[in-house]
């Protein structure tokens, strides 16, 4: 894979932590935080760690903490895909 999308990320969210009917997303949701869309920050460490299975990639903690939006979550991913290739 050259490239961790935002349908890739969807698929994951859904995967990790659900999805809540409240929130779309299926929208555009690249700049929003990841809290309105209702995923703390146990859901997006889930997020992480299934992401670092599945690509064989590790995010730094610190780095990851530092991830507010789904854009710079995507942003975190494909620098380590792109350094792992």
């Amino acid at each position: 894979m050259s490239q961790f999308t935002l349908q890739d990320l969807r698929l994951v969210m859904r995967e990790a932590a659900g999805e809540n009917t409240d929130v779309d997303i299926d929208g555009d949701i690249l700049d929003t935080p990841f809290g309105d869309l209702n995923y703390d920050s146990l859901a997006i460490l889930e997020v992480t760690v299934r992401v670092e299975r599945k690509f064989g990639i590790k995010l730094g903690d610190d780095e990851v903490g530092e991830v507010k939006r789904p854009r710079e979550f995507l942003d975190l991913v494909n620098a380590r895909l792109d350094g792992a290739a």
